[in-house]
């Protein structure tokens, strides 16, 4: 049932998302004078619609998207002082012919195609910027309200037995291996660090950074346990540790095998709770939210490829592969249905938000390629109309028509088509061979 039920809330997540989408480009094309005829979420068979004004607004029965028709988006060709051209000139033809058949006499400066290029780009623009907004907001309610998981100095595991970096850490200690220090200096689960060599523990990773650097050295712990305060002395071990990056993740050398360093190692692990985060911390999470999500489009060839080979091959799928509607329902449902120790309510409610979030980057980001059917290919094309008559301008020659952007229509097809092979790859690898949450 919980699983059933973020299945749900995701989709309905995503069809406000897409709504509010289109919201943002129909708002501000009312407001320039452009006639929307069309307001729909969804595409195929209409299952509801209701006419309001000069807009038909209605529900459709496929939730992968949705569409604002405005009229005359693009310029008949007598009006750009183009020449019909040799290159899918039927196809261009045809658009421009469906674009201007609901541009009612006497309305012809409603058209679209009439709008000055900034006022065009901020109609393009609305949409993925309502997906920006309602992303912004998403992770301000998570990270405020919420928190994020973080690692604390509060202890939660105590190793009893210091095992090289090169084995397995899930073996028995033996009568060889020597005690870990943290176990010999009485180190018990549930005790809070408070300082470490007369260092104040603000957070696990300046704890960490402190015990690498202590080892062979007494040092002084200051512990909170149970309300009280108590104090003990700990050698830390020199031993051989893994080097973690950046990022947290353990360095690897061309074989495959952990890179170490002579580190101090004290034997306890962190726990890990929800820490609220101040204001100023959305701004840079946005950030990296939409630089990686920018990273993945830049590398998405690659990635599919590796989605395809995990799909039709034996290639394992990579955990932190790209997934389609199928297998973003599968994570919603994954986080709704999770149950242990960090499975609480508000964790899961805050896991869905987040993926929300996250799906609405992700319109951001990919609507802003500079590719026709999509909001940056259109935002291309009025900027290539307003360089166009800036250059005149300057020439001498006058104001020109605007740009024939009908005859980008071949290119339309040909990235739809790559769109839908794309969706058809993803929903059956998510299918046979799907990314989960656990890896």
């Amino acid at each position: 049932m919980a699983y059933a039920i973020g299945v749900l809330v995701l989709v309905l997540g995503v069809l406000v998302s897409v709504g509010l989408h289109e919201v943002g480009h129909m708002v501000p094309a009312k407001k320039f004078g452009v006639r929307v005829s069309q307001y729909m979420v969804g595409f195929g068979p209409t299952l509801w619609s209701r006419t309001r004004g000069e807009t038909e607004y209605g529900v459709k029965a496929i939730p992968l998207g949705g569409y604002v028709r405005l009229i005359g988006m693009y310029a008949p060709l007598s009006a750009t002082g183009a020449t019909p051209g040799r290159w899918g000139a039927q196809l261009a033809q045809a658009a421009r012919d469906a674009s201007n058949e609901e541009v009612h006499p006497g309305e012809e400066h409603r058209a679209f195609y009439h709008l000055s290029t900034p006022k065009k780009v901020v109609v393009m623009l609305a949409g993925p910027v309502m997906n920006l907004l309602i992303a912004v907001v998403l992770l301000t309610v998570v990270l405020i309200g919420f928190g994020i998981s973080t690692a604390t100095t509060t202890v939660e595991s105590v190793s009893k037995c210091v095992v090289p970096a090169s084995e397995s850490t899930a073996r028995e200690c033996t009568s060889s291996d020597p005690v870990a220090p943290a176990a010999a200096a009485g180190i018990l689960p549930g005790d809070r660090i408070l300082s470490f060599n007369g260092v104040q523990a603000t957070s696990w990773d300046a704890l960490t950074e402190q015990i690498r650097k202590s080892g062979g050295v007494a040092v002084p712990i200051v512990l909170e346990r149970a309300g009280t305060q108590l104090s003990v002395t700990v050698t830390p071990l020199l031993t051989e540790r893994p080097v973690f990056d950046a990022r947290g993740n353990p360095v690897l050398d061309k074989a495959g095998t952990f890179v170490t360093e002579p580190a101090g190692f004290l034997g306890v692990g962190p726990s890990v709770a929800p820490v609220r985060q101040p204001i100023g911390a959305v701004p840079s999470q946005t950030w990296q939210a939409v630089s990686g999500t920018a990273g993945i489009i830049v590398g998405l060839p690659a990635r599919l490829v590796d989605v395809a080979r995990a799909a039709f091959g034996n290639a394992p799928r990579d955990p932190n592969s790209v997934v389609g509607l199928v297998g973003v329902g599968r994570l919603a449902g994954e986080i709704a249905a999770a149950h242990g120790p960090g499975a609480t309510l508000a964790a899961r409610i805050a896991g869905m938000l987040g993926l929300i979030a996250s799906l609405n980057i992700a319109l951001f980001v990919f609507n802003l390629v500079p590719l026709v059917p999509l909001d940056g290919g259109h935002v291309a094309g009025a900027l290539w109309e307003g360089a166009r008559r800036q250059a005149s301008r300057l020439r001498g020659r006058g104001r020109t028509g605007p740009a024939d952007v009908a005859r980008l229509m071949p290119l339309v097809y040909a990235v739809s088509a790559v769109l839908v092979v794309m969706t058809v790859l993803l929903i059956y690898a998510d299918v046979v061979n799907p990314a989960t949450l656990g890896g």
